[in-house]
């Protein structure tokens, strides 16, 4: 800190977090004492929060029993990183606090990667590209992230993979994990994901961004030994494809 540095922060609102066992299905890619890989379904919320104390990602976990890492606090056990509530697809979980550390560094050295695919409204003229643009808080809408000078550094790598007269077929890949990041770097290039309110992608009959974890590739925190899994998007995601023109 020095003098004149704005210091910009949010009182969260407090609540008792729920966090007990639930029995709720889960689809689990890959098992074993040290990580899990689950295919999120679209509309779960990933750890209880304002709004969703019960039905969360980490109720199914404790539901399945077995330990948990402890690093990210009581209300989330074995969460190393997010989904956002209306986005399918794969994320990987710790099983224990070593665990936990190795897949964070991962994450941070990127060695963890993480691929998306997004339908997007209109036609991206680039066959690729790179979306850099710093990510913070909305300046006036404090519950949405934006380009703002202020924010944190952050990069999207996106390939079309199939055009459409009134949209488009991306595949993304992070280099960074911001809140928030895929859809907002897509609505500032003009082409916001399909179904996704919050950022200019509102559609007729889609009650959630066209958005899905579809492949992620990490070293197994004990032997170190390289792992990719990929699932394909959910029904929804295809139909609404399948529906554009």
């Amino acid at each position: 800190m020095a003098a004149g540095d704005v210091v910009d922060f949010e009182i969260p609102e407090a609540y008792v977090v729920e966090a007990g066992a639930e029995q709720i299905p889960l689809d689990v890619i890959y098992e074993d004492e040290d990580l899990a890989v689950i295919n999120k379904p679209a509309g779960m919320v990933v750890h209880p929060a304002p709004g969703h104390y019960t039905g969360t990602l980490v109720h199914a976990l404790l539901g399945r029993g077995g330990d948990w890492s402890a690093i990210g606090g009581v209300s989330r056990p074995g969460v190393v990183h997010r989904l956002d509530k209306g986005t399918s697809g794969l994320i990987v979980v710790a099983r224990n606090d070593v665990s936990h550390r190795s897949l964070s560094a991962q994450l941070k050295d990127r060695s963890l990667s993480r691929t998306y695919l997004a339908i997007v409204r209109g036609r991206v003229k680039a066959d690729s590209g790179e979306l850099e643009g710093p990510i913070g808080r909305h300046p006036q809408e404090r519950k949405r992230m934006a380009v703002v000078a202020s924010g944190r550094f952050a990069r999207t790598r996106y390939a079309v993979v199939e055009r459409r007269r009134t949209h488009t077929l991306l595949r993304c890949d992070l280099d960074t994990g911001r809140t928030h990041q895929i859809r907002v770097h897509l609505a500032a290039l003009g082409h916001p994901v399909a179904g996704d309110s919050e950022y200019g992608g509102r559609e007729e009959g889609l009650d959630r961004p066209m958005l899905h974890a579809w492949r992620l590739r990490l070293r197994h925190p004990r032997t170190a030994a390289e792992m990719s899994f990929e699932v394909g998007p959910p029904e929804d995601f295809g139909a609404y494809w399948s529906s554009v023109e």
